[in-house]
């Protein structure tokens, strides 16, 4: 197989070890992927509505729920009725977070620093550079649409 084909196996298994290894370093935070994510996207985008929150950590309504009762009840967050529309909270770091925030980001640099390891600067940056390209010209693609979904 060449090196062009096995490109998606290749992308998905540096995904795939690296959340792992992300997981393994937050696990002695006591924190899950899911629970980081909606933390260091809230501490970025305070007053943010839950359901925005949930469409940028792409987690269900239920399970960011779940979470988001958890970390008001650890002191972590706070929500506040928004004024323009009733039915819909605005989310806030409280100062408690800050630094579970902080490790959180500790745990991502570490994570970057080991896959990174052996790559020079500009390497790292080339990287960096192409995956955000490549994500681009995805995001930027029409739907491919099926003969099913044409008829």
């Amino acid at each position: 197989m060449s090196e062009l084909r096995r490109f998606g196996f290749v992308l998905r298994d540096v995904a795939r070890r690296y959340v792992a290894r992300f997981e393994q370093r937050a696990s002695a935070l006591d924190l899950t992927l899911p629970q980081c994510r909606v933390l260091v996207h809230l501490a970025v985008n305070e007053g943010v509505s839950q359901s925005r929150l949930g469409e940028l950590t792409d987690i269900e309504p239920m399970n960011l729920v779940r979470i988001l009762d958890r970390m008001e009840a650890h002191g972590w967050l706070e929500r506040h009725l928004d004024p323009l529309d009733r039915r819909a909270r605005k989310l806030y770091v409280k100062p408690k977070a800050k630094p579970v925030v902080d490790s959180i980001w500790a745990v991502a640099e570490a994570t970057r620093h080991e896959a990174f390891q052996g790559m020079s600067p500009e390497e790292i940056k080339l990287v960096y550079s192409l995956l955000e390209k490549m994500s681009r010209n995805l995001l930027a693609l029409e739907p491919i649409v099926t003969v099913e979904e044409g008829s």
